[in-house]
């Protein structure tokens, strides 16, 4: 008996370690598209990022007086919200992800910064971001944001409607 489990040991705390690694790969690859797709947000074009979304995916964000808040459902709205995100002069980096769960129920946090700078370069918008995202078979399904400071998006919102 001991040596059966001897054998089998070895086989065991390999399959654990490429299902370890193999999940490491997979985080690594979602961070190096998400990042590649918001390089594109960055540059103007919202398709990447937009692909990512399902058709009735609800993407909500945080209330205020701002084009921004609010509850955006469904891909259009979405692809509303990406586009007045780049029409406003953001800018957006993703520095970390967090993956968890099946394929079929995926959560993945993000740590998303954005800044804005005006005509003469000047910086007049930075905020920390964590996006909460609720995937099914790699479409987001659901998207809360939570900004570090709300009040940075209202003075930023004056700055652009005035």
């Amino acid at each position: 008996m001991t040596s059966r489990l001897s054998r089998r040991l070895p086989i065991a705390l390999a399959g654990a370690g490429l299902l370890l690694t193999g999940r490491a790969l997979v985080c690594r690859a979602l961070l190096l598209r998400l990042r590649r797709d918001v390089r594109a947000l960055n540059a103007g074009d919202i398709r990447p990022l937009l692909s990512n979304f399902a058709q009735d995916a609800v993407m909500r964000f945080n209330d205020g007086e701002h084009r921004w808040a609010g509850e955006h459902r469904g891909k259009d709205a979405i692809a509303a919200f990406l586009q007045s995100f780049v029409d406003a002069g953001l800018q957006g980096h993703v520095s970390e992800l967090f993956v968890s769960g099946p394929p079929w129920r995926t959560t993945l946090i993000a740590r998303f910064d954005d800044h804005a700078s005006d005509a003469a370069g000047e910086e007049i918008y930075r905020n920390r971001t964590i996006l909460l995202a609720r995937a099914r078979w790699g479409r987001i399904v659901s998207q809360e944001d939570f900004y570090e400071d709300t009040q940075r998006i209202v003075e930023l919102e004056r700055r652009l409607s005035g």
